[in-house]
């Protein structure tokens, strides 16, 4: 066989001082995997630190082109940009290792805190425990919104998406997904006034040992493409399965299967875009658990590495453990529980890898960009409405329906104010936004105040 013929037929990155084996690299995804703390933006600064400064395997321009993509998909970008990654390192083999080392200590612990809580929730020391937690989860979910607030609304127009957006929810009570799609409509039509804004400015490659290897070899992505569809494909079936067997038989799970496939599809902008519609619709459409459990579930969320996301997990958990016809209990749980993440991540696979070999046309489509970045504006007016939703119900312990117009809207009865845990949101805030003590920090400490307050004092 020639040098050319090896040159060819060879792995990519073979030859590379540096290139990291497949071994080598599961390591690092695993390590990144149990420490992704912190939501998508601490999860992404891990990432930048272990493969471009220190292990230097990506280099700057290429992890941002990856992010850039990954930031255009429904689902957990950090997760699609970890099996992204992993696919230009490793093929598709990489990309699901890594995509699914992001996932799988993350869902490990809340399956555990799930079972915890539908077990010894009632215990008083555990009920106060998660009733701190909850009047955090308000405060973190308010510091996203000043988040994304700050990066989305640049200009006059994204302002008015976003204040548009929260009016079509919480005044007229238009579905989610019908806001995205309304965002992403006149995005595309109006790409003048929605210009995607950077996620920061890139610095020159060095000696990245994937682009040493890109420079070597011009078909180095080419020969990864064809493992990407039959990957993307793959993911896609088996995201399918679940749906197209379940979903025809009436019951809880096809319920579960159809429900958080939707879910899948109109992630954008991350969990907290979405998480008024699953909350609203969990409780309130299918019954699956109270207003206050899915706080408690956003809080555990937020205690674990992995994406965010992971909430729904809890949901699908709560969902099972109280099927009435079925299992039920534990096992129901459990089983709930890896449906919900089945059908939740499965199409996070299909998507990257059905479309990374696309990247440059996509992200070369003006209009395409500008309905993403007209949605990332709305998602501003979505978090907001769920700030208000949750606060609502954390701080008041009744709400009326109020005509206004044509429409209802629930508003608080004063008297069934709940100064307890307004007290405890308002340590939260100072914590987080005066003193900056950071997500843990700041749920520890308010679980803490109601550990004490409720368990300990009586109150």
């Amino acid at each position: 066989m020639s040098r050319s013929d090896t040159a060819v037929t060879a792995e990519p990155g073979a030859g590379i001082g540096g290139y990291p084996d497949l071994a080598t690299a599961t390591r690092v995804w695993l390590r990144i995997g149990c420490l992704s703390f912190g939501g998508p933006a601490g999860q992404i600064a891990l990432m930048h630190r272990e493969v471009v400064e220190e292990q230097r395997w990506i280099g700057e321009k290429r992890f941002l082109h990856a992010l850039n993509f990954c930031s255009l998909l429904p689902g957990p970008e950090a997760q699609q940009l970890a099996t992204y990654l992993g696919w230009l390192l490793h093929g598709a083999k990489g990309g699901f290792i890594a995509g699914l080392l992001f996932i799988l200590p993350g869902a490990a612990v809340m399956l555990a805190l799930s079972a915890v809580f539908v077990t010894a929730g009632e215990v008083p020391a555990v009920a106060a425990v998660f009733f701190g937690l909850k009047c955090a989860v308000l405060v973190i979910v308010l510091q996203a919104l000043v988040k994304v607030a700050e990066r989305a609304l640049k200009g006059r127009v994204p302002w008015a998406m976003a204040i548009a957006a929260f009016t079509a929810l919480f005044l007229l009570g238009i579905p989610f997904p019908a806001v995205v799609l309304g965002a992403a409509l006149i995005g595309a039509a109006l790409p003048k006034w929605f210009q995607p804004a950077s996620h920061g400015s890139a610095s020159a490659d060095g000696e990245a040992v994937l682009d040493q290897a890109m420079a070597r070899d011009p078909d180095f992505a080419r020969r990864r493409e064809r493992g990407a569809r039959r990957a993307g494909l793959l993911a896609l079936a088996l995201w399918a399965a679940p749906v197209v067997a379940l979903v025809p038989l009436a019951g809880l799970w096809g319920d579960v299967a159809w429900f958080f496939s939707k879910m899948a599809v109109v992630t954008f902008g991350g969990a907290y875009a979405v998480l008024a519609y699953v909350a609203q619709e969990a409780v309130t459409g299918y019954g699956w658990l109270a207003p206050g459990e899915m706080l408690t579930g956003l809080g555990l969320a937020e205690t674990t590495p992995g994406p965010l996301i992971l909430v729904l997990q809890f949901v699908g958990f709560l969902a099972g453990h109280g099927a009435a016809g079925g299992p039920g209990g534990i096992v129901g749980g459990v089983a709930a529980s890896v449906l919900t993440l089945w059908v939740t991540f499965a199409p996070c696979f299909a998507f990257v890898f059905l479309g990374a070999p696309m990247i440059e046309r996509i992200r070369e489509k003006r209009a395409l960009a500008a309905a993403l970045t007209a949605i990332t504006a709305a998602v501003v007016g979505v978090i907001a409405n769920l700030a208000l939703w949750f606060g609502l119900r954390v701080v008041f312990a009744e709400l009326k329906p109020v005509a206004l117009g044509p429409v209802d809207i629930e508003l608080p009865v004063p008297a069934s104010i709940d100064p307890l845990a307004a007290a405890i949101t308002v340590v939260a805030a100072i914590a987080l936004f005066r003193f900056q003590l950071g997500v843990i920090k700041t749920l520890a400490l308010a679980s803490g105040i109601g550990l004490v307050c409720r368990a300990g004092l009586g109150w």
